[in-house]
């Protein structure tokens, strides 16, 4: 084994979920496929993480699945987005309507700041040391 793929992300809705991975986020949709049950195979990740973790972005299929959707982890930073360029990729996001939590933070370890997603699950920016 030598790599995470997928990481399932349950979502309210396919297309409103791609829009902000790709246009918020600056993810690439890399599949988008019709499977026969109704359902999609959706799978977006940053650019240039041709081995990287993705998400797979699943609708909600019933009540409980809806219920987690903004609180698959109980309210706490979930998912770490790494950049290169911590001030561009914040600018950036914050221009396309991303909503940080936080001022940007310069901690030992990095440059941070939180963001939540569209559906309220909390994200960090950082560019690590």
């Amino acid at each position: 084994m030598s790599y995470i793929a997928l990481i399932t992300l349950v979502v309210r809705d396919y297309d409103e979920a791609i829009a902000f991975y790709t246009d918020a986020l600056g993810f690439e949709l890399i599949e988008d496929t019709d499977r026969a049950d109704g359902t999609r195979w959706i799978v977006v990740r940053p650019p240039g993480a041709a081995h990287g973790t993705g998400l797979l972005l699943a609708r909600a299929k019933d009540e409980r699945q809806r219920a987690s959707v903004g609180a698959q982890t109980g309210g706490r930073v979930g998912f770490f987005l790494h950049t290169e360029d911590f001030a561009a990729d914040h600018a950036r996001m914050t221009a396309a309507g991303v909503r940080f939590l936080e001022e940007p933070r310069h901690e030992p370890y990095g440059s941070v700041a939180v963001f939540e997603d569209l559906y309220g699950n909390r994200w960090d920016l950082l560019q690590p040391k």
